[in-house]
C-alpha cells in the first residue's frame, strides 16, 4: 500500500471519530451540559481530515504513487466525511442543535449528485468496460466550498454568516454535476462510435 494509500486510509478511520464527538456534542447539548472541547475535538478531526485531502493528492501525484486503490479510496474518503457532516448538521433534532442547521437542500443537492455520480459509473462502467474518471475544476471548487461551509457551521462562526459559502458551494455542485453527466455521455458516445 503506497503512502498516499495510507493517508486517505487514516481520513477514513476519522470519520466515525468525528460522527461521535460531534453526536455526544449534540446530546450533551440537549441536556444542558454543553461540552465545547467536544465540538473543538469534532472540529480538529474534520481540519486533519480535510487537509489530509490535498495531502495524500500531493503525495500520489509528486511520488507517482497513482493507484486504481487510491482513485476508489480518495472519492468515498470526501463523500464519506463530507456526506456525515452533512446530515449532523441538517438534521432537526427534537430536542435541538447547538449549531446553525443548514437548510435541506443543501445535502439534497449534494447527496443526489452523489448517486447520481455513482449510478453512471455504474452504468458506464456495465456498458463500455471501464470509466475513465475525469475530476474537474468545477468538482473541485464543490468540494472546497462544502468543506469551508461545514467546518463554518461546527466553528459557530456568526459573522459573516455561512450562507455566502453555503451557496457557492450549491452552485459549484449542480455545475459540476451537469459536466460530469455531459462526461459520462460523451464517453458512451466515443465507445458507441468504437464498436460502430
Amino acid at each position: 500500500m503506497t503512502t498516499a494509500n495510507k493517508v486517505t486510509v487514516v481520513r477514513i478511520l476519522l470519520i466515525p471519530v468525528f460522527i461521535w464527538f460531534t453526536l455526544d456534542y449534540i446530546r450533551n447539548f440537549q441536556r444542558d451540559q454543553t461540552r465545547e472541547w467536544e465540538r473543538i475535538m469534532a472540529c480538529l478531526i474534520f481540519a486533519v481530515a480535510a487537509i489530509s485531502d490535498g495531502i495524500d493528492g500531493y503525495i500520489a501525484r509528486r511520488y507517482k504513487q497513482k493507484s486504481e486503490l487510491g482513485a476508489f479510496l480518495d472519492p468515498l474518503a470526501d463523500k464519506a466525511l463530507l456526506v456525515s457532516a452533512m446530515i449532523l448538521l441538517s438534521v432537526r433534532f427534537k430536542d435541538g442543535s447547538p449549531f446553525a442547521l443548514l437548510p435541506l437542500w443543501f445535502p439534497i443537492l449534494v447527496i443526489s449528485r452523489d448517486l447520481m455520480l455513482l449510478t453512471g459509473t455504474v452504468l458506464i462502467h456495465m456498458l463500455a468496460g471501464k470509466m475513465t474518471p475525469r475530476p474537474r475544476f468545477v468538482g473541485k471548487c464543490a468540494t472546497l466550498f462544502q468543506m469551508i461551509t461545514l467546518g463554518w457551521v461546527l466553528l459557530k462562526i456568526e459573522y459573516p454568516p455561512y450562507e455566502w459559502p453555503l451557496y457557492a458551494a450549491g452552485f459549484f455542485t449542480l455545475v459540476s454535476g451537469i459536466w460530469y453527466i455531459f462526461d459520462g455521455v460523451k464517453q458512451l458516445g466515443a465507445h458507441e462510435a468504437k464498436k460502430s
